[in-house]
């Protein structure tokens, strides 16, 4: 079971993920998981920023799911939404002090080409994001 973090200045709580179930569960779900965990990841993020008082971190989880399920095909928006969310998290990483985690350009890039890689960095990234902020 994943372990809950409390996001300070905020009602809602963070999740720290392991990769492995987080792998296992895309797979045996055929994929809707990893849609379920984009969403979380990007809702966890919206929320760290809102409880900062600051956009720059997301407002809409929704809409990045939006862009990258129904978006895809139209191909564009599922791609800016993959590239804003990697941005959101080095972001936050930098809000924080975090060195773990990945770049944006590198992560999106290789979200592209070998995507459980990718989830691995993003999972450790935000993992790391939502330690820091518990202690900040």
């Amino acid at each position: 079971m994943a372990e809950e973090i409390a996001i300070r200045g905020s009602n809602e709580v963070g999740k720290i993920r392991g990769f492995v179930s987080a792998f296992l569960l895309v797979i045996v779900t055929f994929g809707i998981y990893g849609i379920v965990l984009y969403y979380k990841q990007n809702k966890e993020l919206a929320e760290l920023g809102k409880a900062r008082g600051t956009e720059e971190l997301g407002t809409s989880p929704g809409t990045s799911v939006l862009a990258v399920t129904l978006g895809a095909f139209i191909i564009v928006p599922a791609f800016i939404s993959m590239y804003n969310t990697w941005n959101r998290q080095t972001k936050a990483r930098r809000m924080f002090g975090v060195t773990d985690g990945m770049d944006a350009g590198l992560g999106f890039l290789l979200q592209l080409v070998f995507s459980p890689l990718a989830l691995y960095f993003f999972i450790t990234g935000q993992n790391a994001v939502l330690k820091a902020q518990a202690n900040a």
